[in-house]
């Protein structure tokens, strides 16, 4: 999904979304902090070099703007910086796994969503 925001003329931002991730958002936020601000090239090598598992789904959302900027806007993908990068809270499946002596413990799998918000000048 790409739109453009409101702002300058000179300045277009392109949207991308991911939706549904299968990590915690407190995850997905800690990997998403270390690329907000810097430019796509910065951030890609970051996120493929990046130890995390969540890491490598944040760099195909990032890809997937850069390719809608690239292809809907026609913008230059050497002048392309992430803007903003964040995370919101999606819904949770709870399973419950069995414990000692009938009990059973509960398990929560928390999903989130992911957007990626990149700028770029006008080429």
């Amino acid at each position: 999904m790409s739109k453009r925001l409101r702002g300058t003329s000179s300045s277009i931002s392109v949207v991308a979304k991911d939706r549904l991730v299968l990590f915690s958002p407190r995850k997905v936020n800690a990997v998403a902090k270390m690329i907000r601000g810097k430019p796509v090239y910065h951030a890609l090598t970051a996120l493929k070099f990046c130890k995390r598992a969540v890491a490598q789904d944040i760099r195909k959302t990032v890809l997937s703007a850069i390719s809608n900027a690239e292809n809907n806007f026609g913008l230059d993908v050497d002048g392309l910086t992430i803007k903003e990068a964040y995370v919101g809270k999606a819904m949770a499946l709870k399973r419950f796994m069995a414990r000692a002596r009938g009990n059973g413990g509960s398990i929560r799998k928390t999903f989130s969503h992911l957007t990626v918000v990149l700028c770029g000048a006008e080429g």
